[in-house]
């Protein structure tokens, strides 16, 4: 997983903004437009972010359409650990 956690939040261009969101995350569920407001993003960059998110396995989500409420996997549950290192590093 670490590899993972370094290439999607330091080694690409979109890395800080998706240690926020995971940061946002842990300390509740939100959906896509609560992230967009709370971490003043743009809706599309947000979704965008929670895609690759999706994609490798750091969130879930539940629901569907414009409500879907996105949370920590618990596969970064039980690591939080490693990704709040890796969050350190990046900012």
């Amino acid at each position: 997983m670490e590899g993972v956690l370094w290439y999607l939040l330091a080694g690409a261009r979109g890395g800080p903004n998706r240690c926020r969101i995971l940061r946002a995350l842990s300390d509740r569920p939100r959906n896509a437009n609560q992230l967009a407001e709370d971490l003043d993003l743009d809706y599309t960059t947000v979704r965008h972010h929670l895609d690759l998110l999706l994609e490798h396995d750091l969130v879930d989500a539940e629901g569907d359409g414009y409500g879907t409420v996105y949370l920590l996997s618990d596969r970064v549950e039980d690591d939080w650990e490693t990704v709040e290192g890796v969050i350190q590093e990046v900012n």
